[in-house]
Formats: structure tokens, C-alpha cells, sequence
């Protein structure tokens, strides 16, 4: 599929400001960001998001802008100009927004600041806890400052040094044919400063890693596959950078009552054989305690009751769904002698009745004898 214009892309006109072509990605990157965007709308929003990334990369780029303005796709095309990289790198274009709108990025000219990974936690919470809400607490891994080194990385009684590769800048200059290409200094690795004699605690890392205690709320209605995100409670980030955050995954435990679809519950609700064949009142569980409901004299297996407003208020719903009950009519096993006697008396008296108690039954015999010639 041949890829849209970018300025179509961003919404934005030909002549637009460098102003207007950063607000314009800003409004996108935040509508289609991965982590707004759960289910079903999840692969879609991915690739706009990609799409805009791409756009605002090369636009926000006076170079790749101008080639793009003068031959199109072809101009940027890294098959066709030798790669986007000749133009200055992918962190020249999209770091400094990216860090703007979510935390990460470089900061400034010197070394390089990095946001902290994301962390997922795995919760397992009953149906009656999804319904209704509850505050949980968690154990997550954190880091803490070491205390031998009092968080320089460096032992006791020795320091770090200045990079010599990058003179502490944290980032080096890479020439690729008329182009310089900033890039993360190897030796370093964008800290800017070496540690000949690393802490023998932390290993130079400054850092402890270690559990801490973590309040968590689980709002009402929430569902299976659903995620909670705790702003700050990801691994720290390098260099001073901001850390990433925490996403509790939401796992519905089996009930042994109940199956939920949505904001609605299912039950199955056996009857005896002669409940269903005399009718009669019967109660059913709900999350709220029981609740009655009518049976109709000659209720077969399979008849659905309807309760509304006995399911489950969702999240994002305004009204609580219903619970639907399933009627399975049991038949009596281990019968004594006597109860075998009047059950065949019973069914003599249905034979001689004929189709009346039984319309199942004779349509299905009519069937089988068109069905035989």
C-alpha cells in the first residue's frame, strides 16, 4: 500500500510552521499512543501511531523536510537516499518530542537521559472483587541508592572520571559520507563519565535492587485483560531519567457460579424433572444475594430467564447488566423399585394422552419418518 502524504498524515498544510507541524504530532501521538489504545483498537491505533511517528520524524527535520518537499517519499526513502540516518538519526528527530509528551528522551546537549522500562504485574482478583472493587496491596521490585557508595557507582575513597571518547558529553560525532551523525557514545554509553573502580555492592550501578509495598485500588466493574497503570512505579530511568510505569493486568479467577460476558453473568440453574413439568417458584443466586423467579409449568432444558440489572456495573458503563439463568432439567437417577413403578405408570399415562404432552416429541417422530420415506 503506497504511503500517505505526510502533511495529510499530520493534518497540517505544505507551508505549516515548525510550531504548528510539533503540535499537530503532539494532538496524534497522544490519541494513538499504544498505551491509551486496549482490544480491539489496539493494532490499529499501533500503525497510525507508527505512521505519525514517521511523518513527524521527517518533517520536523529541516533537511529531510526539504528533500521530501522536492521528491517526495523518494527523497527520505532509505533504499533510495542512503537511509534516513544520513539526515542526523532517528533520536534527533522524534527524542526530544517523544520525551516531551512521555518522559523519555536526551536531555540537552550533554549526556543522555533514558526513561525507565515499564513493569507489568500479574493480579488475580475474584468476580465478587471485580464487581464490587477493592485496595489491594502488591510487592514490586524497586530500586534504592546504594549506601556504601552513597550512590556515585564508584568504591569508596574513588570517584568517576570523565569519558575520554566523548569528554563527558555522553554522546559522540559519527561521519557518514557528507553527513555528521550524532550518535550514544560506546564507551560510556551516554553517562558521560567512566568508573575505573566500581562499588562492590551495587557494582557501579549506584543502585539496590529491592521490593517495596505498593497500594493499589481496583476500581469496580473492571474485567479480565484490563490494565491499571501506576504512574512512576517502573524501573528508574539512566542518567536521571525519568522512571517507566507499572501496568497490573487484570486475571478474573473461575467462579464457580457464574460465567461473565461483558457487563452481563450467566448461570446454569438445574430443575427437577417435576419443577419443570408442575412449575412453581424457584430461587437463583445472584451477586447480591438470591432472587426468585416464576417457573412456568412445562419449562423444558434450555429455557433462558432474564434478570436485569443483575450483572455487573463495568467501568466505563452507566447501567449494570443482567444475569441470565439457564435451565437444565435434571433427570432423577438411582430410583427405587416403588419410584420405577410409578414412573412407568406415569409414562403409560402420557402414551395414552398422545402428542398433547409431548409436542417435541411428535414433531421429531414426524420428522424421522419423512426423513425415511
Amino acid at each position: 500500500m503506497a504511503k500517505r502524504d505526510f502533511y495529510e498524515v499530520l493534518g497540517v498544510v505544505k507551508n505549516a510552521s515548525d510550531d504548528d507541524i510539533k503540535k499537530a504530532y503532539r494532538k496524534l501521538a497522544m490519541k494513538h499512543h499504544p498505551d491509551r489504545n486496549q482490544g480491539d483498537k489496539a493494532k490499529e491505533a499501533e500503525a497510525k501511531f507508527k505512521e505519525v511517528k514517521e511523518a513527524y520524524e521527517m518533517l520536523s527535520d529541516p533537511q529531510k523536510r526539504a528533500a521530501y518537499d522536492q521528491h517526495g517519499h523518494a527523497g527520505v526513502d532509505p533504499n533510495m537516499r542512503g537511509g534516513a540516518e544520513g539526515f542526523g538519526g532517528f533520536g534527533e528527530s522524534f527524542g526530544d518530542i517523544f520525551g516531551d509528551i512521555f518522559g523519555g528522551g536526551r536531555g540537552g546537549r550533554g549526556r543522555q537521559v533514558f526513561r525507565g522500562n515499564d513493569l507489568s504485574y500479574a493480579m488475580e482478583v475474584s468476580l465478587e472483587e471485580a464487581a464490587n472493587g477493592k485496595d489491594a496491596q502488591i510487592r514490586i521490585p524497586s530500586w534504592e541508592s546504594c549506601d556504601i557508595c552513597s550512590g556515585s557507582g564508584a568504591k569508596p575513597g574513588t570517584s568517576a572520571k570523565t569519558c575520554s571518547t566523548c569528554q563527558g558529553q555522553g554522546q559522540v560525532q559519527m561521519r557518514q559520507g557528507f553527513f555528521s551523525v550524532q550518535q550514544t557514545c560506546p564507551q560510556c554509553r551516554g553517562a558521560g563519565k567512566i568508573i575505573p573502580d566500581p562499588c562492590g555492592t551495587c557494582h557501579g550501578q549506584g543502585k539496590l535492587k529491592k521490593q517495596k509495598t505498593l497500594e493499589v485500588k481496583i476500581p469496580a466493574g473492571i474485567d479480565d485483560g484490563m490494565r491499571i497503570r501506576s504512574t512512576g512505579n517502573g524501573e528508574p530511568g539512566t542518567n536521571g531519567g525519568p522512571p517507566g510505569d507499572l501496568y497490573i493486568e487484570i486475571r478474573l479467577k473461575k467462579h464457580e457460579i457464574f460465567e461473565r460476558d461483558g457487563d452481563d453473568l450467566h448461570c446454569s440453574v438445574p430443575i427437577s424433572f417435576s419443577k419443570a413439568a408442575l412449575g412453581g417458584e424457584i430461587d437463583v443466586p445472584t451477586l447480591g444475594g438470591k432472587a426468585a423467579i416464576d417457573i412456568p409449568e412445562g419449562t423444558q432444558t434450555g429455557k433462558q430467564f432474564r434478570l436485569r440489572g443483575k450483572g455487573i456495573k463495568g467501568v466505563r458503563g452507566s447501567y449494570p447488566g443482567d444475569l441470565y439463568c439457564h435451565i437444565t432439567v435434571e433427570t432423577p437417577v438411582k430410583l427405587t423399585e416403588h419410584q420405577r413403578k410409578l414412573l412407568k405408570e406415569f409414562d403409560e399415562s402420557l402414551q395414552k394422552g398422545g402428542a398433547k404432552h409431548s409436542p417435541t416429541g411428535d414433531s421429531w417422530t414426524d420428522k424421522l419418518k419423512s426423513f425415511f420415506g
